[in-house]
């Protein structure tokens, strides 16, 4: 292809010292393409592993009375098939493509924070690691949705749920990093006429999807944090006095609803850019595309309870759920019909990653329409905790989700490897996954209409029953043939693929544009940017595409914009936890209240802590004016002021645990522990960050390089505000409850 060279790299961007980089094993790359196929190989690992937890299940339930694995057995396989094909497999798949495919199709070198890039991606195998070590403890039996009580240590017994959750909160952490960089590179590291209208839809999509994952994760991490206290420290969050197991099932299926969407919307991304390529034409309606991305990502944050019309929440609040899962359904159904225009009259070219994205779109509608009569709260009543909601669930996870990481990675292979996928190997796997996964799963809704419950090891011989579950465990094994192919293909790719070119697919957006595989700097020119297809304009300069807005762009501070996306997850955190406390004790229990909290003292102590928001605002005015002794100065006062903060709440703690108020008194004494305790503990953090400014700035280390010290201050003004909340829900308003 002949691509008109703008905005040419220069030679030496590379240095000797980066060029030896390169050359380190992939264990300490920073490269966002090694990056994403570490991720890659991740879930690939996690994905045989969770293949073979199914197998294992479908194989117990293969006939009736069954006694290949013992229930206890059954129920870890299920609780680990689900945790891992989740966290382990699909997000970590989804974030790999993202990684190595966002900086390309916006012209950039790299992530906005490669180093921080490198840190996501080895929390996975951290989390992994911490979840499975409870095979040598023991297994927990929860279920991946881990429902207390059950999950409480008298009916969970054994350290095996304590590692399970420590993985979880690894894996969140790792997932809101991966979130907060992508946020950043989108707006930071375009090229020059990459604005945001211009995106191509796989980087838009993820962009809307990395703030779903910027609210979402942080309710999982309260959640599970409020678990492993109960189940180490005695709290009574979900059980016993107190305690309510309707709050878990709230704060659970608010991060677990929009979890489904943080799966589907970068599946949507990648079909977005496959049906158009080949089609043979643009994305019918891109702006509608781009815009329902957008409203999923808001309805998909009121819809939690859908998952709780059992639970019996009343008319008023099940009217209000039935509604909203009825609207969300409005802007993927927009969706479906845009790829379906896109199709229509084009001239398709049926190649594999073609094959699975033609069956994601069939069989995602399938399990979109059948998730809209789980939006009926009266069927869902009937339906709820039987085979036609297991049915549903992996229609939209494999047949929505799966088949499209196979599209992009049949699709994108050839930029990643350099060399072509065998598309005979590649389309008999297709045809067995296809088989195998509709046997598997098309069975089940049928068996949830005749009465199977769900999370169950074994079944009588009832009528129907055993044939319909021999035919769903076949389909399991057909699916593993096509697993078996597909790392076949793979390999004999790698090992004597064809080779790919730049472009094989003959594709329009900048991935394209460069090498396959790509260089560490990713590109050695831009062509020029003005429409969304920028390699069609170059290979038809007679007929290119209409220009989309004006070429210039706004691009942020990286620093601040890394922040202040950072600062908008803690937002939320900090709210999931104050809605938390103010849910325990809006009614009072008994024991120990905020009365035995002195606040003349708190607010002594407090007074510190604003304090030294506005020296640290004045470290900054002394930066701006190059005073290097004012600057030191102020951020010397800066840190004595938050340690007599964080000195006053230890001496606050030390005080309540000599009156006997310990987090296993009652629910106010423990929220007023994990609500003050993770504000201290972020005071802590951005001490520390103080601590090293100071150290650099004393040591003149900066000199021409931009300082992080108003990055720094964002974060601290934020804890600052925070606390405000905090005193005014922990010492104040309970006062006058």
């Amino acid at each position: 292809m002949n691509i008109a060279r703008t905005s040419p790299i220069a030679p030496e961007i590379l240095n000797a010292e980066e060029h030896a980089h390169w050359k380190l094993a992939w264990l300490s790359t920073v490269d966002h393409k090694r990056i994403g196929i570490l991720y890659l190989l991740f879930a690939l690992l996690f994905f045989v592993v969770g293949g073979l937890e199914a197998l294992f299940i479908r194989l117990q339930l293969a006939v009736p009375n069954n006694t290949l694995v013992g229930p206890d057995t059954f129920n870890a396989l299920f609780t680990m098939h689900g945790t891992t094909m989740i966290f382990l497999v699909a997000m970590p798949a989804l974030f790999g493509l993202a990684n190595y495919f966002i900086p390309l199709q916006i012209g950039a070198r790299d992530m906005a924070f490669p180093r921080l890039n490198a840190l996501s991606a080895w929390v996975i195998p951290l989390g992994a690691a911490l979840m499975h070590f409870s095979i040598f403890i023991g297994l927990p039996k929860t279920g991946w949705f881990a429902y207390t009580p059950l999950s409480e240590a008298p009916y969970s017994t054994g350290l095996g749920v304590d590692y399970w959750i420590l993985g979880l909160v690894v894996l969140g952490i790792g997932s809101v990093a991966t979130a907060v960089n992508i946020i950043a590179t989108v707006l930071c590291m375009r090229a020059p006429g990459m604005t945001l209208r211009r995106l191509p839809l796989f980087t838009w999509i993820n962009f809307v999807n990395a703030f779903i994952v910027l609210f979402a994760l942080p309710i999982l991490n309260v959640a599970l944090v409020m678990l492993l206290m109960d189940r180490q420290l005695g709290a009574h969050f979900f059980y016993g006095t107190g305690g309510s197991p309707v709050l878990w099932q709230h704060l659970f299926w608010a991060f677990g609803h929009p979890e489904v969407y943080i799966l589907a919307l970068p599946a949507f991304g990648i079909i977005s850019e496959v049906i158009p390529v080949f089609s043979r034409k643009p994305i019918f309606g891109y702006e509608f595309v781009a815009v329902s991305s957008v409203a999923i990502a808001l309805l998909s944050f009121g819809v939690w309870a859908h998952h709780m019309f059992t639970v019996g929440m009343g008319h008023v609040a099940d009217t209000f759920f039935v509604i909203a899962s009825m609207l969300i359904a409005i802007p993927t159904g927009v969706k479906v019909l845009n790829w379906s225009a896109t199709m229509y009259k084009g001239r398709i070219h049926f190649t594999v990653p073609m094959l699975y994205a033609i069956a994601f779109v069939i069989q995602f509608t399938a399990g979109g329409l059948s998730g809209v009569t789980h939006a009926q709260a009266a069927l869902d009543w009937q339906t709820k905790n039987s085979y036609y909601l297991v049915a549903h669930f992996h229609y939209v996870a494999v047949g929505g989700v799966v088949f499209a990481i196979l599209a992009g990675l049949h699709y994108w292979f050839p930029k990643i490897s350099g060399r072509m996928l065998s598309e005979r190997l590649g389309k008999w796997g297709f045809w067995f996954m296809v088989l195998g996964f509709n046997g598997t799963f098309g069975i089940q809704h049928f068996l949830g209409f005749v009465g199977m419950p769900r999370r169950v090891y074994t079944y009588p011989d009832f009528p129907n029953w055993g044939w319909m579950n021999l035919v769903s465990t076949i389909g399991a094994c057909l699916m593993g043939v096509s697993a078996v192919l597909l790392v076949i293909n793979l390999a004999r790719a790698l090992l004597r693929g064809k080779s790919a070119g730049a472009n094989p697919w003959q594709a329009w957006t900048l991935e394209w544009a460069t090498p396959s595989p790509p260089p560490p700097h990713n590109f050695d020119a831009l062509p020029p940017l003005h429409s969304r297809r920028p390699l069609w304009d170059d290979a038809n300069p007679t007929r290119p595409d209409p220009v989309v807005g004006q070429d210039a762009i706004a691009v942020p501070n990286r620093a601040h914009t890394g922040v202040w996306t950072l600062i908008a997850s803690e937002a939320g955190f900090f709210g999931t936890l104050l809605f938390v406390f103010l849910y325990l004790n809006i009614h009072p229990a008994p024991g120990p209240n905020a009365s035995v909290l002195e606040l003349g003292r708190t607010l002594g102590f407090s007074v510190c802590l604003f304090a030294s928001s506005f020296t640290l605002w004045r470290a900054e005015a002394a930066e701006r004016a190059g005073s290097r002794g004012g600057t030191a100065g102020r951020l010397g006062l800066t840190v004595l002021l938050g340690a007599i903060f964080l000195g006053g709440q230890a001496y606050e703690y030390w005080e309540l645990y000599q009156h006997g108020v310990t987090v296993s008194v009652n629910n106010f004494a423990a929220s007023f522990f994990l609500l003050t305790g993770f504000h201290g503990f972020h005071v802590f953090a951005g001490l520390v960050a103080l601590l090293i400014m100071l150290g650099l700035t004393l040591g003149r280390d900066f000199g021409s390089r931009r300082s992080p010290l108003v990055a720094i201050g964002l974060y601290w003004h934020f804890v600052d505000v925070v606390w405000v909340f905090v005193l005014l829900a922990a010492y104040i308003l309970p006062r006058f409850l």
